[in-house]
């Protein structure tokens, strides 16, 4: 019987503690023909200690929070943190279509609760399309970020999300952005790419949790890979870990409040995914892995994650 990798490191994101390495439900769109597969694998999630899934209406066009909804159990105690400014395009050459104004904002939250089957949306990230690659919005989906925060501050008046998150959010935003309270960031950041690390490093100061997309980098063809690094590959082979491994780790050792939410639809992926956590550096190898250039990943390229 293979081991059982079990979280242990845990940071808080809106005030709940939740294990560090956590499960992105973007890909289990792959599993769509596949439906009992997938809620298995979120259940060996839950068996593996995950207890924060970080997910989208716009994931499968509302696959993965069906099956969240059918997967998770009031007593699993898992967070689930979801996000909107894109709504599902199942008709477009790009399968989701941003959504920034405020109607659309409080429009997607309601999908969100009614897929999800929930009364409340614990944690809601606003991806605002700021930074980062990915699309860039145009036209009346050109939204001043006040506006649209007093959307998500009326909405969690309401009860209908409990915390505020932002995504592809730039420093000035998170700055203009604190006084309605910040739960999370999540901005495109990994080994080769930290364009962000000023405001990776104001979320620290400000007890927000940090939850990076592309975490090893890539995400589209012309943006740096942390498995094309030959020191990533040294330190891989010296710890007898994959690439894929030494990246994640590197992220846990680089800032207390980092979550991480890899995706996978294999199982066993999954196993070495949790397995992470277990990884440690020593000095010599932190600085060596330290010193690996960071290259811009912030260029309008498509739809991000």
């Amino acid at each position: 019987m293979r081991r059982l990798v079990i979280n242990t490191s845990t940071a808080s994101i809106a005030g709940r503690s939740v294990f560090r390495i956590g499960y992105g439900a973007a890909q289990l769109s792959r599993l769509h023909d596949r439906h009992d597969e997938a809620v298995a694998l979120l259940r060996r999630a839950v068996e593996l200690g995950v207890n924060h899934v970080d997910t989208a209406e716009f994931y499968g066009f509302s696959f993965a929070n069906t099956v969240i909804r059918q997967a998770l159990r009031p007593e699993d105690d898992v967070l689930v943190v979801t996000k909107i400014g894109a709504d599902p395009n199942p008709v477009g050459p790009v399968p989701l279509r941003i959504a920034q104004r405020p109607e659309q904002l409080r429009a997607s939250v309601e999908d969100n609760l009614r897929s999800l089957g929930l009364d409340q949306l614990p944690v809601v990230n606003l991806r605002r399309l700021d930074t980062g690659p990915g699309l860039r919005p145009e036209g009346d989906q050109v939204v001043d970020l006040d506006d649209q925060l007093a959307t998500m501050t009326a909405l969690r008046d309401e009860g209908k999300i409990g915390a505020i998150g932002l995504s592809s959010v730039t420093l000035d935003g998170l700055r203009r952005a604190l006084p309605a309270g910040i739960a999370c960031v999540q901005n495109a950041y990994s080994l080769v790419s930290r364009d962000d690390e000023d405001t990776l490093r104001l979320c620290m100061a400000e007890g927000i949790a940090w939850v990076p997309f592309f975490p090893l980098g890539g995400g589209f063809p012309s943006l740096p890979k942390v498995g094309d690094e030959p020191a990533v590959h040294a330190v891989a082979e010296s710890l007898e870990v994959t690439p894929s491994q030494v990246a994640l780790a590197w992220l846990l050792h680089h800032a207390p409040n980092i979550l991480l939410i890899p995706g996978t639809v294999d199982p066993a992926h999954m196993e070495v995914n949790m397995a992470v956590g277990e990884i440690t550096f020593d000095a010599h190898t932190l600085a060596f892995l330290d010193a690996v250039e960071s290259r811009s990943n912030n260029v309008a390229i498509g739809a991000a994650s």
